[in-house]
């Protein structure tokens, strides 16, 4: 079986892995949708569980829509890129050590720091904080880039069960 990923043939990664997925688009409101629901397929070789997934999704749609909402002017037409990808243990790690799911949201905008005042809104950063392992957040005048990670455990470990 081949895969063809951003236009290039390649052989599937190993069970559990996503050697490297990237997609541009059209930085609207109404794509958000599009972008939650193709990035939970392009997760589905993880095998994580329903709550791992929506945790992913969750946060990278609020990285999303931060891009949407804030990096591009009213009448200023704009991108979201997503790219995805796993980093394994590396050599000389601890047996049943966790890989990791990186997951980079990309706009070309301006940069909007937080306001300091009441808004409505501004959860979405502590938010992507809570539900990914760590959030990295870079901006310059080409744009902002927001890195999510994810660790991923071994297919058959013990997950740890977080109450709702």
């Amino acid at each position: 079986m081949r895969w063809n990923v951003v236009g290039m043939e390649v052989s599937p990664p190993a069970p559990g892995r996503i050697e490297f997925v990237h997609r541009s688009w059209p930085a609207d409101p109404q794509q958000l949708a599009v972008i939650r629901r193709e990035l939970s397929a392009w997760l589905a070789p993880l095998q994580l569980t329903e709550m791992e997934v929506a945790d992913v999704v969750l946060a990278v749609d609020e990285a999303a829509a931060n891009a949407v909402r804030h990096a591009y002017g009213p009448d200023e037409a704009g991108v979201v890129d997503l790219t995805l990808w796993t980093e394994g243990p590396t050599e000389g790690s601890a047996e049943g050590s966790a890989a990791t799911l990186c997951i980079e949201v990309v706009d070309h905008g301006s940069w909007r720091p937080p306001s300091e005042g009441p808004t409505d809104g501004g959860r979405g950063i502590p938010l992507m904080s809570h539900m990914s392992e760590s959030v990295l957040i870079h901006f310059d005048e080409r744009g902002s880039r927001v890195l999510l990670r994810h660790r991923i455990p071994e297919p058959g470990a013990e997950r740890e069960h977080e109450e709702a």
